[in-house]
């Protein structure tokens, strides 16, 4: 496994004590923060593949190790799509991403990514076949089809969604069911990890992962705040169980590719005037207001971090 530490924003640089467990492994550094401050949130087409030139050269084309990514803020996560992409570069053949989040990220977005939308851009590499998110448990799902979310996914068998706990989505459309849900009388049933049972889930999760190869993504916003600190509202999920669902999937397929986002990091934004206050506006809607305490707030996430390093470097070999 090679640990790449991505710097799109100062979180990683404000946890000294993991950077430097990191850099005793063999961490490589990527600083890009230039790019993080045109990416954060969304980023336009050229951007996004500017940045994706950058990171390409550090994976592409090391084929003997699987990369381990920590890349800050949850506001970065449409990364992800890159990072998966370079990761089937170097190990082709069918895939399933594990996808571990309080929010679906499964909106339409247009001239780009965003960091809520980053799914569909993953599931148009030819070597994944499946997504499977886990956690869910956000206002996303009241009413998706409001918030510009393509169930499309969901209708064809690309994407599977079990939140953690979460009462029916109201939808207008049809989308028949599928292993996650079961649409009724104009809503989405989803079938979630509190009722299936947490071990019953452990399960549940293997038996819907149908190819050899495993990539993992965790934005730690699917965890409770005791366990980690983030740009946005957060699930339920504790983190032992996340680790055990890791371990449990790790034993019985190949994992080529992990990231890690969900630590926090005050927003700063490149781009013209109308582009911050943009982005400025939409977090202004969708994030919690409250800036957390800062030494908290890197204790609880160098931990969370520390557990994940552990856990993910054995899953990886």
């Amino acid at each position: 496994m090679q640990l790449l530490l991505l710097h799109l924003d100062d979180a990683l640089e404000l946890q000294p004590d993991f950077v430097r467990a990191c850099m005793r492994t063999g961490a490589r550094q990527i600083h890009a923060e230039d790019h993080g401050r045109v990416v954060r949130l969304w980023g336009h087409q050229p951007a996004i593949d500017a940045l994706s030139g950058n990171i390409s050269r550090y994976i592409i084309g090391d084929q003997k190790k699987p990369h381990l990514c920590f890349m800050g803020s949850g506001d970065f996560h449409h990364v992800t799509a890159l990072l998966v992409a370079a990761a089937l570069e170097n190990n082709p053949g069918p895939a399933t991403l594990i996808h571990f989040d309080n929010h679906p990220d499964w909106v339409h977005f247009g001239n780009g990514m965003h960091c809520g939308s980053w799914i569909n851009r993953a599931l148009q590499h030819p070597d994944l076949e499946k997504i499977v998110t886990v956690g869910v448990c956000s206002d996303d799902l009241t009413s998706p089809e409001r918030k510009g979310a393509n169930l499309s996914l969901l209708a064809q068998g690309q994407l599977e969604l079990y939140p953690y706990s979460h009462a029916p989505s109201r939808v207008r459309k049809d989308y028949g069911s599928g292993a996650s849900y079961e649409q009724k009388n104009g809503v989405l049933s989803w079938k979630t990890i509190a009722e299936i049972g947490e071990e019953n889930f452990i399960d549940q999760l293997l038996s819907r992962i149908t190819t050899e190869a495993v990539y993992f993504t965790i934005d730690k916003d699917v965890l409770v705040r005791d366990d980690a600190i983030t740009n946005w509202d957060q699930g339920r999920m504790r983190l032992p169980y996340v680790l055990s669902l890791i371990t449990e999937i790790s034993r019985h397929h190949r994992i080529v590719g992990a990231d890690v986002t969900g630590d926090y990091s005050t927003p700063s934004y490149s781009g013209n005037l109308w582009t911050q206050f943009t982005k400025r506006a939409e977090i202004f809607i969708d994030q919690p207001h409250a800036t957390p305490d800062p030494t908290m707030t890197t204790n609880i996430n160098s931990a969370a971090n520390h557990a994940l390093l552990e856990v993910l470097s054995e899953a990886m070999g």
